[in-house]
């Protein structure tokens, strides 16, 4: 697994690439809160270069999106990647975070 951020106006983006399972998770665990940490709490994970996500992954995502909340921000998820999204839907993500088809559109829904 691989990530790279990017600064964004309103939002932080956290593109991620490859598998999201037992042994990824908690790297991109660190990489999360550690934005939030340092005051980026509005948070955009693209999920489109990822090929596998396990419940560690969502655990992960879940764990991130109530810190993120807690420090008055917000996560949002960008996804095209019809097998994430079919992972999301099963798991009820899509209830609890907001799912966008793209960093645009996630981005806009932080507003200005």
């Amino acid at each position: 697994m691989n990530t790279q951020v990017k600064h964004e106006n309103h939002s932080t983006v956290v593109e991620v690439s490859g598998s999201v399972d037992a042994l990824t998770a908690s790297d991109l665990s660190k990489v999360l809160l550690d934005q939030i940490e340092d005051g980026h709490s509005n948070l955009i994970v693209d999920l489109r270069e990822v090929d596998f996500m396990s419940s560690a992954g969502l655990r992960t995502l879940l764990g991130a999106l109530k810190e993120a909340r807690s420090h008055g921000g917000d996560l949002r998820i960008a996804s095209t990647n019809p097998g994430v999204d079919k992972v999301l839907k099963m798991s009820g993500f899509h209830n609890i975070a907001k799912v966008f088809a793209s960093q645009d559109e996630a981005a806009a829904s932080f507003g200005a």
